[in-house]
């Protein structure tokens, strides 16, 4: 089954210009250095940035950020056998779940509810319809039959996962868990809060998503742009032209997340794609991209999975549901 690649975002601005060497610290202003480090985590590239008094050491700050990324992706990973996901995949029930899946799956379930299905963690048996049917040389370009679709769309049932801090149990045979619609902004959230707690107060995270705290050189925002450009709210509008701020300042926005149909194509036309739609079996527009900005990566994550989705309507009015947000769209 093939990996889904990571829902791009283009990191621009944040370091006012410089042009810096990865893994090398920069000087960022008085008395404190930037130190970026670049290299691969959750299966693509990744990014993180930290602004540090000058002098101290800051590989250590990565190896720990570098390690709860691999704790939690031997949880949330689809394709690691040994992972807590997949044994509750294989197994349809999970028995003294780690904590952190416990909390994820509550999270996916709220925006499920919310979005009335638009969002759905069990969509799995849906994608590896898609996937295994594209897997196969000649496959009809239209996709799997309306009948195979049907079927499949019959295992997708948020409501009946049943989560507690004791077991996982899926509820019905054949259902299956994907968190790649959340789990990227997840582990944004928790490895920000893990470098919170060992005392950094301004980072840049690019793990698929973004999570950004304090700011950057000089006490200006972190900024990132959207890859392509994006119109500004649900309705559309002028492209984006500037950066957008992210952080703890005033106006800015801890978290950034994309979802973006051409993420993972199926076929080359790209009308079947990754973002499927849990209720019907489609796939969105191929040009359709939402880029939410959030409180949280997690949250950003999801909603942008789910408002890529849903109609403009629908999406309006999940969006009125989470204050404080802010929505740019294309196609």
């Amino acid at each position: 089954m093939p990996r889904i690649d990571r829902r791009r975002l283009l990191i621009v601005g944040a370091l006012g210009g410089l042009a810096l060497a990865g893994g090398l610290p920069v000087r960022a202003e008085s008395g404190r250095s930037l130190h970026r480090w670049r290299g691969s985590a959750l299966g693509a590239e990744a990014e993180i940035q930290l602004l540090h008094p000058e002098g101290q050491p800051v590989g250590r700050l990565v190896t720990l950020a570098l390690d709860e990324i691999d704790r939690l992706e031997r949880i949330f990973s689809l394709y690691r056998p040994d992972s807590a996901l997949a044994r509750l995949n294989r197994e349809g029930r999970l028995d003294r779940p780690p904590l952190d899946l416990v909390a994820l799956l509550g999270q996916a379930q709220m925006l499920a509810e919310r979005s009335e299905g638009a969002f759905d963690p069990t969509v799995q048996p849906l994608y590896a319809l898609y996937a295994q049917h594209f897997a196969v040389a000649g496959a009809d370009p239209s996709g799997p039959s309306r009948e195979a679709v049907q079927a499949a769309v019959q295992w997708v049932d948020w409501q009946a996962i049943a989560i507690s801090p004791a077991r996982i149990v899926l509820q019905r045979p054949g259902m299956a868990v994907t968190l790649n619609g959340i789990a990227q902004g997840y582990i944004a959230d928790r490895v920000g809060e893990r470098l919170a707690a060992l005392g950094v107060t301004d980072a840049l995270l690019a793990l698929g998503e973004i999570r950004a705290l304090g700011s950057a050189r000089d006490g200006q925002p972190w900024r990132a742009g959207i890859a392509g450009g994006a119109g500004g709210g649900m309705g559309g509008g002028a492209a984006q032209a500037q950066p957008i701020a992210l952080g703890t300042a005033a106006g800015a926005y801890p978290a950034l997340a994309t979802s973006a149909a051409a993420g993972t194509m199926f076929e080359r036309s790209g009308r079947a794609n990754h973002l499927l739609d849990p209720r019907t079996g489609t796939s969105a527009a191929i040009g359709r991209t939402v880029t939410v900005a959030a409180g949280t990566a997690a949250l950003a994550d999801g909603l942008s999975t789910a408002l890529a989705i849903l109609p403009d309507a629908e999406g309006q009015r999940l969006a009125g549901a989470f204050p404080g947000i802010r929505i740019f769209h294309s196609a």
